[in-house]
């Protein structure tokens, strides 16, 4: 959060730079310097947006092995929590769990602290077989561990396991179809489970869920969705929604955590709302219920819709970064916000290719202007919704931007009917036609 309020910090400051030095320059040299100065101030605040937002996002924790050595447990101190405490959390005997899993040794599986008191056993055999026991800190409710193909929930399936309040064992492959708890499907999931059946067992003060699964290949970096809820599933094994949850890429070839900021998520979605549904709008709005305030509408105009564009932009560049990092692959959402980007960029250049009001071109840039200014409004409102329904961003994003499109057509519904006003004012002001008597 701290890289992104000082990535907001400097955007402001070059835009508070770049408005003082245009102004500057525009007095003192003609017009086509003008705009020279225009673009090339503006691919120097591109480029330094785009190396702001990059170093943002990652942070990796890795275990220490030798490379040469064979991956165990006994080869392994996880960062963080040095030999003794990872002998605390990886040194349980898991006879309890009963054959095969208890039967298999403790050195050899990968052990690694993955989050919180959340901690990974994993051994992967040359078959493609994997065996992967997860244990947490337990009291009530459910604990689960899901596998994603890009670190989102939506489309994902996981293993959750639970007792419930008569102290039955539960344990449950569900398909993650959305991210309302009546899209969470119970014994549906993609996980290739094998024959052997999973375990779900308590020792002490943790829960332990064993499961066996053969991939078509042998895992490396993948995405881990783990989240846990205090409350027991109800009705027909439905989760209840869950109290707290992250998303890591784990390496199995390595053992090594790496955290995904989801923050970057956030700020993405955080940008693109503020761009496309309110800024831009609202500078929309400017030239249609102000045009009577010339030339102080165009200034207006041209500023607060330069502002939604550095906004956008810095979006789409979080989104390319999401794409890179995390393989967020949404084709729709991707492919919208790069048309909606291009649009974005044939306004910019309007600003600069805008024909004086006598020129024979002025009529039909005003078409181009308007008709590809609304194109981009629609497309970009359309992928902000696609955005909340493809991350799963819940009912507080909904809600969120609900509000602000109820504000938005209040707002144009007093201003169309002030501009209603007005203009019968107006008209009703205007002197009568002269006429002479007739003789």
């Amino acid at each position: 959060m701290h890289n992104f309020t000082f990535t907001l910090f400097f955007l402001v400051l070059h835009i508070v730079i770049e408005t003082a030095l245009i102004t500057c320059i525009s007095m003192a040299i003609p017009s086509f310097f003008v705009s020279f100065t225009k673009i090339l101030l503006g691919f120097c605040l591109l480029c330094t947006v785009h190396k702001d937002f990059v170093v943002a996002g990652f942070e990796e924790v890795r275990v220490e092995h030798d490379t040469n050595e064979p991956l165990t447990n006994s080869s392994i101190t996880t960062a963080g929590t040095g030999e003794d405490g990872r002998s605390e959390l990886c040194g349980t005997d898991l006879s309890f769990l009963g054959p095969p899993y208890g039967n298999m040794s403790t050195a050899k599986m990968v052990c690694s602290p993955i989050w919180n008191t959340f901690v990974l056993r994993y051994h992967q055999r040359e078959d493609n077989v994997m065996t992967i026991i997860l244990s947490a800190v337990y009291t009530t409710g459910w604990v689960g561990i899901g596998f994603s193909r890009n670190g989102m929930m939506l489309g994902s399936s996981a293993m959750v396991g639970w007792f419930n309040r008569k102290g039955h064992a539960r344990i449950k492959q569900y398909y993650l179809q959305g991210a309302h708890v009546s899209q969470v499907i119970p014994d549906k999931g993609e996980l290739p489970l094998n024959g052997i059946p999973p375990v779900v067992a308590l020792h002490g003060a943790m829960i332990y869920l064993a499961f066996q699964a053969k991939f078509e290949h042998r895992l490396g970096r993948q995405p881990i969705l783990l989240a846990f809820g205090t409350r027991y599933p109800t009705g027909f094994h439905h989760l209840t929604k869950h109290d707290d949850k992250t998303a890591v890429w784990f390496d199995f070839s390595q053992a090594s955590v790496l955290n995904i900021d989801t923050s970057q998520r956030k700020n993405h979605g955080i940008l693109g709302l503020m761009a496309w549904g309110l800024i831009l709008p609202a500078g929309a709005m400017v030239p249609r219920y102000l045009k009577h305030k010339d030339p102080l509408w165009y200034y207006l105009h041209a500023v607060i819709q330069f502002l939604g564009f550095i906004l956008g932009l810095a979006s789409v560049l979080l989104g390319i970064q999401l794409y890179q990092s995390m393989n967020a692959d949404i084709p729709a959402h991707r492919g919208i916000g790069i048309f909606v980007l291009v649009l974005s960029i044939l306004q910019v250049m309007a600003f600069f290719l805008r024909p004086n009001k006598d020129s024979k071109y002025r009529r039909y840039w005003n078409w181009y202007h308007l008709y590809f200014g609304r194109m981009a409004l629609f497309f970009g409102s359309l992928n902000i919704v696609l955005g909340i329904q493809f991350a799963g961003a819940g009912d507080d994003w909904k809600i969120g931007y609900g509000f602000l499109l109820a504000i938005t057509l209040l707002v144009v519904i007093v201003l169309e009917t002030f501009s209603y006003l007005r203009r019968r004012r107006d008209k009703s002001n205007l002197p009568s036609n002269f006429q002479m008597n007739t003789i």
